[in-house]
């Protein structure tokens, strides 16, 4: 009974986080401090940062399933954190360099803008929809419902290493652009 009354408190905290994250980041991602007068150097040496926090995050989730395939569960839980605790520090980064610094526009022509275009958007969409089942696989862990934390790791890990790389490529793609 206790377990179904705190799995009934994380699906609040899940559900609340799923929207409030990505309604925070649109907010501040529209902020620009130096714009509104605050005198802020610009962190413009954030992106490679970030980029690199990224492929760090997808070499941990391949790690964590080599781990997990190996039977290694306590291994396997540590870099699944470390990988929430690499997306919230580039979370953060991209937070701060955005209300920073102004956007950069991406300078590509023909086929490679829509390539650029196309991974870009489906990166955003996806950073978006893997916050619950990120929150939702890794609370099923927690909780030790195994069945259904493997269920939905089948779905969730695809993803979020498609978030992941993706991130890397869109910074490798516009890191020409940036001034």
């Amino acid at each position: 009974m206790a377990n179904l009354s705190l799995e009934k408190k994380y699906k609040k905290i899940i559900t609340a986080l799923s929207i409030v994250i990505p309604i925070a980041v649109a907010a501040l991602f529209g902020i620009n401090l130096k714009k509104l007068g605050f005198d802020v150097e610009p962190l413009t040496f954030l992106p490679p940062i970030y980029a690199s926090i990224n492929a760090l995050t997808a070499i941990v989730l391949v790690a964590a399933v080599v781990a997990i395939k190996k039977g290694n569960k306590k291994l396997h839980e540590q870099l699944t954190t470390f990988a929430i605790g690499c997306s919230l520090a580039f979370l953060l980064m991209y937070i701060a360099y955005h209300m920073t610094s102004n956007s950069t526009k991406f300078g590509g022509e023909g086929i490679v803008k829509y390539v650029y275009y196309f991974i870009l958007i489906t990166h955003i969409i996806l950073s978006i929809i893997i916050i619950p089942f990120v929150l939702i696989t890794f609370m099923r862990a927690k909780l030790g419902k195994f069945p259904e934390h493997k269920k939905i790791a089948k779905i969730t890990f695809p993803l979020w290493l498609y978030v992941a790389v993706t991130g890397v490529v869109v910074y490798l793609m516009i890191a020409p652009y940036y001034v």
